[in-house]
């Protein structure tokens, strides 16, 4: 059973209810509580005097003993004197139990009536946002291709998804997907997206875009980590208003309109390096480009490369001024329109601008066109191999990044 004898006699400053009628009621129990906080205050300063002696004692007591141990001095009156210390010990604990049984017959009170367990205060605070790290481009890129390399199959798996509740879900369960590298990872991937002309897919990977950057800017604005924005997002998307809503979704539709914008620039410059690239390629060994040489050729000479009749080109040329000749000649060799023979190269030196060409001299244009082509097919193929194992952002810098 329990025993409830211990709470009969706890001692109360104002637990009367009646006094004498010329007594102050008030001053009593005033004075009922300064007398018991003045007993509790001789009590604790007894207990630190009798630990204080009880320091001094053993104190004393180790340093007799180790004298004696020693041999330090008259042994004789080392042994008196550690009985009198030990006489002394017995005291203190003849004292100590003196004071314990006063303290069990003391009456509780409302400040010994009980102790407390451990004091501890915590209090939850949300995570701050994480400062803006001041990287360069180059540091950027490359953070964003590893985090591309990482995490390329969930950041997919995210834009596919079609529900608020889906992303809300999948979101939680990857909270280190909401970051700013996702959202540029979902910018690029809509880009490219757009250049394929798979507009539908792109629209539904621009508005998972939108949403992502909707967590990052709400938790710009509280000043916390976007982790901790994701159900908030999600349910205020879900239950908003008329304004709200429509507000989302002129986002997304400018989104997409950038997104077009930015796919077509990217297309006509692929073209234009293709171009550029095709032009370098079909540069002659003097530097000039073919086509650019043939435009300004004259009419009968024009005339002669398009019949590809040799003897009548040599017979043009004769008929025109040796300095004229010689120049247009010059530039056909430089853009690699006219690949000239031993024969021709001697003659050109002697100034004989009319030298007689011979069909070998074709044949051996047809052949080295030829098996330049080759090599370039093969760069072609090698190139377009390349191009097929880049991944996603292929093409795309960061400056496409909103």
């Amino acid at each position: 059973m329990v025993d409830y004898s211990k709470w009969k006699n706890i001692e109360i400053s104002d637990d009367e209810d009646e006094t004498h009628p010329n007594i102050d009621t008030p001053s009593l129990f005033r004075w009922r509580h300064q007398a018991r906080v003045e007993r509790m205050a001789e009590s604790l300063k007894e207990k630190e005097d009798m630990k204080t002696k009880r320091q001094s004692y053993q104190a004393r007591l180790m340093d007799v003993k180790e004298r004696i141990s020693k041999k330090d001095g008259d042994e004789a009156a080392l042994k008196k004197e550690l009985d009198k210390i030990e006489n002394e010990g017995k005291d203190l604990d003849r004292l100590e139990t003196e004071m314990l049984k006063k303290d069990k017959k003391t009456p509780w009170n409302v400040d010994t009536i009980s102790k407390p367990g451990f004091e501890k205060t915590v209090i939850n605070k949300k995570a701050g946002r994480k400062p803006d790290e001041n990287l360069s481009e180059e540091d950027r890129e490359q953070r964003l291709k590893q985090f591309v390399k990482d995490n390329e199959k969930l950041c997919k798996e995210y834009g596919m998804l079609r529900k608020y509740d889906a992303s809300k879900r999948f979101l939680q369960a990857n909270l280190h997907l909401v970051c700013e590298e996702t959202a540029n990872y979902l910018v690029i991937w809509s880009i490219n997206l757009e250049m394929e002309e798979k507009h539908e897919l792109m629209a539904h990977v621009a508005h998972q875009c939108i949403c992502m950057q909707y967590i990052l800017e709400l938790a710009k604005q509280l000043d916390v980590d976007p982790r901790s924005c994701v159900s908030s997002f999600f349910q205020k998307i879900e239950c908003c208003g008329v304004e709200y809503r429509q507000q989302f979704e002129s986002e997304i539709e400018g989104f997409k309109g950038r997104i077009q914008k930015r796919a077509q620039e990217k297309i006509q410059e692929a073209m234009a390096q293709a171009e550029e690239e095709e032009r370098q390629e079909n540069m002659g060994p003097g530097g000039l480009h073919p086509a650019d040489v043939f435009e300004t050729l004259p009419d009968e000479l024009k005339a002669c490369f398009e019949s590809r009749d040799i003897e009548l080109l040599q017979k043009t040329i004769a008929t025109m001024p040796v300095d004229e000749a010689k120049y247009h000649m010059k530039r056909c060799v430089d853009s690699g329109l006219w690949v000239p023979n031993d024969a021709d190269a001697t003659l050109t030196k002697d100034d004989n601008a009319a030298a007689k060409g011979d069909e070998a001299s074709g044949s051996k244009t047809d052949e080295k066109k030829e098996m330049e082509k080759q090599p370039k097919s093969d760069e072609t193929t090698s190139q377009s191999a390349k191009e097929k194992e880049e991944p996603i952002y292929t093409g795309v810098s960061t400056e496409d990044v909103d």
